[in-house]
């Protein structure tokens, strides 16, 4: 009987220990990610709902559908403690035609339930616009749909927009999902693997200088003096849609590190291709997913509808993923493991999951391959280039219209090495191939529109570009790459520091207030440019106003000087000007005369893309291919003058890209 008992005892420990085991097993297993965890739906409470897969809850307002709260590994609420409906939302920035902007959230007046059982739950909240909204609210009907899923550190939200026929005429400048944090939890933001850094706080922008452009604040009295003396400007934190597929923020002052990350696995759904710049997270701390905005592009990318237009368009799915390191190691591995979920984001895109009839599945897209070569009859002997061009599909318009369409998908990739490219997932429709190619000027459209039909491929073999060429390159100045960053951007003012980028020499462009060191650098007189003396790197990276004594702003004319050692060509020279950025320009252009009035050619007032204050190292592009007639050129020595006449504040300029003069072509 004594040896029973204790042979009991042992089975009941070996018994026990498994129990604890199984327990923390299931703990992880629930915490990583269990594809057995079930997700439950409360709706008893007829103010708000609660939708709870086993690993992250979140609390919505009902039918509002405002995020009020998400909890997350033992903490209640990781969103903001203060106005419950200033945590998470989706707003949209429109105005009638000739109108002012105005700003909506959007406040759903129609919850329903799309699909509910214990692996997925969809849920909706729809706005029907009505005529009685005309002054209050865009005429547009707006689905703000959310999906948890059994499984997912995180849930998926996506937006139909739907415009029935009839409905009256309006321009959107902005699509936007907003998540505001726990500021006292969250301080640290991390962008990409070498942009991450401890943020001030909102507060200390309450407190500090503002600076010459709104959203400049210097940090006079911060709460963390590490902070004192820096810029904060959510603008320094943009990027290219290409790489703003994650970023966030990460807590340290819960009981595990925790991050919280927006992650958008195609920009299929966001305005103006591959490399229009757009806002992530900043101060706040904000985290934000951005659709469609008018930033770096201004009006010239505004959605606008006419009266009666019809319209439909699915935004997202974009994932919110939560993450902890129980190792409690830095910040490197919350974020690694982000890039991580991403990349299986991105694998499983487009998604098979969500329920709106007017989302395409993986099933009933199509697919477009070929190849694009480039021919310039002037260069290496008109051989033809392998490229890595930027392909893709938008909808039909001119050759480049696609940097400034927002209303359509578009569908873009790289061509390889030798010029072969596929793109795939594309959602049914009209469209045209587009495509840009880095080291030559121009854009390449095909010259047919292209229906693409469900589960259809398209083959479209070999492509050539020819970009634009009139004759023989004279000379050249800069890198045609739609940037202006091979040029000299100064060093910033030491009393104007964000100090993320002050050890990345190539980011230097997104510190604040460059614009006024050419004032500086050419105090008493502009730019002179001597072709075959001067490098790229003598070139400043925009063409500004400067300030004069009494603090008003004056024109700026550049030089460029060169020698045209033989005789006169009669016939027309060429002047390939490509501008990476305009911000309400007006670039006047003269050879040889400095005073001829009207000039040789003028671009006339362009431009609203405000790179120059927003830290940008391009907005969009534009070509101007100027016929410069021989008659206004000599043998030997010959300057063309660049005026950026337009002068009222310091943010008016230009970037360039690429400048190229060419003779008369060979016959």
């Amino acid at each position: 009987m004594k040896m029973m008992n204790v042979l009991s005892k042992k089975k009941l420990g070996v018994f026990l220990q498994l129990c604890f085991l199984l327990c923390a097993c299931s703990e992880k297993t629930l915490r990583e990610g269990s594809s057995t965890s079930i997700v439950k739906l409360n709706t008893d409470d007829q103010q708000q709902l609660v939708v709870d897969n086993g690993i992250v809850s979140v609390t919505l307002s009902r039918p509002e559908g405002y995020i009020l709260g998400i909890s997350y590994n033992g903490v209640d609420n990781i969103l903001e403690s203060e106005n419950k409906d200033d945590r998470g939302y989706f707003d949209v920035v429109w105005n009638k035609p000739g109108k002012t902007g105005n700003f909506s959230r959007i406040h759903g007046t129609n919850f329903s339930i799309i699909a509910a059982d214990e692996n997925m739950v969809e849920i909706s909240f729809l706005r029907i616009w009505t005529p009685s909204m005309n002054e209050t609210d865009a005429p547009i009907n707006i689905d703000k749909r959310y999906i948890f899923r059994s499984g997912d550190s995180g849930f998926y939200s996506y937006v139909i927009f739907d415009r029935p026929e009839g409905m009256p005429a309006v321009e959107v400048d902005q699509i936007r999902y907003v998540y505001k944090l726990n500021k006292d939890m969250f301080k640290y933001m991390a962008l990409s693997d070498t942009r991450q850094r401890s943020m001030p706080a909102m507060k200390d922008r309450l407190t500090g200088q503002n600076l010459a452009y709104p959203e400049a604040v210097l940090l006079t009295k911060p709460i963390d003096p590490q902070f004192r003396g820096e810029v904060d400007d959510k603008y320094q934190y943009s990027c290219e849609n290409t790489d703003n597929n994650v970023h966030g923020w990460i807590s340290f002052d819960s009981d595990e590190p925790m991050g919280f990350w927006l992650i958008t696995p195609s920009n299929e759904f966001r305005n103006g291709g591959p490399i229009k710049q757009d806002l992530t997270s900043h101060v706040g701390p904000i985290t934000l997913s951005m659709f469609v905005s008018t930033h770096y592009a201004g009006k010239e990318v505004t959605m606008a509808f006419e009266d009666g237009e019809s319209y439909k368009k699915v935004f997202g799915p974009v994932f919110v993923y939560l993450n902890t390191d129980s190792s409690e190691n830095d910040n490197s591995t919350l974020w690694s493991d982000a890039v991580q979920q991403l990349s299986k984001e991105v694998q499983s895109w487009p998604y098979d999951f969500p329920q709106s009839k007017d989302y395409f599945p993986p099933n009933q897209r199509g697919m477009v391959f070929g190849r694009l070569l480039v021919q310039d009859r002037y260069f290496k002997g008109g051989r033809f280039q392998y490229t890595n061009a930027y392909i893709g599909l938008a909808l039909p318009g001119d050759a480049g219209s696609w940097q400034r369409e927002s209303k359509g998908y578009q569908f873009w990739t790289r061509a390889n090495a030798k010029g072969y490219f596929k793109i795939d997932n594309i959602v049914p429709g009209d469209y045209n191939l587009y495509g840009w190619v880095p080291g030559f000027i121009g854009d390449y459209k095909y010259n047919a529109t292209i229906t693409i039909t469900s589960g259809g491929v398209l083959n479209l073999d070999s492509l050539i570009y020819n970009p634009p060429r009139n004759g023989p390159t004279i000379w050249e100045i800069g890198i045609p790459d739609r940037l202006a960053s091979e040029f000299h951007v100064p060093d910033p003012y030491p009393t104007l520091l964000n100090k993320l980028y002050s050890e990345q020499r190539k980011d230097k462009f997104r510190q604040y207030g460059l614009w006024e060191r050419y004032s500086d650098i050419y105090s008493d007189a502009d730019l002179v440019y001597t072709v075959g003396v001067d490098k790229n790197k003598d070139w400043f990276y925009a063409q500004v106003t400067r300030i004069t004594e009494n603090k008003t702003y004056e024109p700026t004319t550049w030089q460029i000087v060169f020698e045209h050692q033989n005789d006169i060509i009669t016939g027309n020279y060429t002047l390939q000007l490509a501008l990476a950025s305009a911000s309400d320009a007006n670039l006047e252009v003269r050879f040889n005369d400095a005073g001829v009035d009207p000039p040789h050619f003028a671009t006339g007032r362009i431009g609203g893309d405000n790179a120059i204050a927003r830290h940008g190292i391009h907005g969009l592009y534009w070509l101007f291919s100027i016929d410069v007639p021989s008659n206004v050129l000599v043998k030997g020595q010959n300057v063309i003058y660049l005026k950026q006449s337009r002068a009222i504040n310091p943010f008016q300029g230009v970037m360039y890209d690429y400048i190229r003069l060419e003779r008369p072509p060979i016959t």
